[in-house]
């Protein structure tokens, strides 16, 4: 078992680059073509539209249709399916290593004739409606979603990334079409595989497979400023709890010198469960809710933070009030060294367990490469977390008096 590697493909005068880790413990080839600028960020026309584009991938070739196309992977134990994050839209095979050219075979069928049909649409369009519908009476979707679209306005991160009942509706097979040509081409391409296989082989293969695909542009990350101004939605809907979503800006970037600091500091504060700031003044002194985080959301797109608890109607104010001054007296105070060592042991002795499978392994040199550092970064960053000094920490969590801009959004009973 070796660790995964950064490699190159080069096809058609794009560089293609190829995270690789070769693990023959298990005869499994595992295969995704990731493409940048792709994901939700990428809907500036109609909110869903990335979504709703790799639902489409997912139903087979035109010529085979989606019932043949799914039968001919399935008697060969194929997996190909299609998603989308924020910033990426991946399309995805596994299979047993002696099928691996069965799967890229059909990989590349589906690349190059899509189920682009009508019905296909239609389809889509009505298991969309539906979800939508059914989130509804999602409060949390709902609350989440009022945050982002106060914390990002106007911008194409203000909406849903499911799209809306009128922008899903409004979504033709035109659009998809397009929105396929533009986002699944070579230059937006980042090939992530691992298994067992050689890596020249395997580069040679998916080489022919790139080949065929259309060269198109490669954009830059757009990047969004949260609103500078604290805002506050409140909702109306038939609860029986309250749900509070809270979120502010938070000046640190993906390749920030402080990004580790970052980490540390919201560990503290809300992501780190029960130890916790927002926990242990929540629901531990308080009894005011069952659980309440806070996470720091750092992307080439956007870095803010955000967070979020449920807690009894009548509870709603005082619960407000208690994360307004969790944060302030977080930002003023800093934390202590019990804090500090405590997280330390925790970041450091959890590690094993985040790279445990080969997948993890391939996703974090993926992070690293797609955050612009150099590979074994998040091993140096380890080594920082291991030495960061209490004075250090304090001083960047007081140096950042942003994240005290508070916007909340609120679902409420009428």
């Amino acid at each position: 078992m070796m660790a995964a590697t950064i490699d190159k493909i080069e096809v058609n005068g794009v560089s293609v680059p190829v995270i690789f880790e070769q693990d023959k413990r298990l005869p499994l080839v595992t295969m995704q073509f990731v493409f940048k600028n792709a994901g939700s960020i990428a809907d500036t026309t109609k909110a869903g539209l990335a979504k709703f584009s790799a639902k489409v991938m997912s139903e087979g070739t035109k010529k085979l249709g989606s019932g043949a196309f799914a039968e001919a992977l399935e008697s060969r134990a194929i997996h190909i399916s299609s998603s989308t994050g924020k910033e990426t839209f991946v399309m995805e095979a596994g299979c047993l290593k002696e099928e691996f050219d069965n799967a890229l075979k059909y990989f590349d069928l589906l690349l190059k004739d899509p189920n682009l049909t009508q019905d296909v649409i239609d389809k889509i369009k009505t298991n969309t409606l539906g979800s939508l519908a059914r989130k509804e009476n999602d409060f949390d979707y709902i609350a989440s979603n009022e945050l982002k679209a106060l914390l990002f306005e106007g911008s194409v991160l203000a909406s849903p990334s499911l799209g809306t009942q009128e922008s899903v509706k409004s979504i033709t097979l035109e659009d998809v079409n397009k929105f396929i040509a533009e986002n699944l081409v070579a230059s937006k391409l980042i090939v992530v595989v691992g298994g067992d296989v050689e890596r020249e082989k395997i580069k040679a293969k998916i080489a022919e497979v790139i080949k065929s695909m259309p060269l198109g542009k490669d954009g830059e990350v757009k990047k969004y400023e949260v609103t500078k101004e604290p805002k506050e939605k409140i909702i109306k809907k038939e609860t029986e709890q309250a749900y509070i979503y809270f979120g502010s800006p938070y000046n640190v970037t993906e390749n920030s010198q402080d990004y580790y600091k970052a980490r540390v500091a919201t560990f503290i504060l809300g992501t780190g469960g029960f130890g916790s700031r927002l926990m242990e003044e929540i629901r531990v002194k308080k009894g005011l809710a069952y659980s309440a985080y806070a996470r720091m959301d750092i992307t080439k797109s956007s870095n803010y933070m955000n967070g979020y608890l449920q807690t009894k109607l009548e509870s709603l104010e005082d619960a407000k009030k208690t994360v307004k001054d969790v944060v302030a007296q977080f930002v003023k105070d800093g934390v202590t060294k019990d804090e500090l060592e405590q997280t330390k042991k925790f970041l450091l002795g959890s590690e094993p367990l985040r790279v445990e499978t080969m997948s993890q392994r391939l996703n974090r040199t993926f992070m690293e490469y797609y955050r612009g550092k150099e590979l074994g970064d998040s091993l140096k960053e380890l080594e920082l977390i291991k030495n960061l000094k209490l004075k250090d920490l304090n001083e960047f969590i007081k140096s950042h008096k942003e994240i005290l801009d508070l916007s909340f959004a609120i679902v409420t009973k009428q």
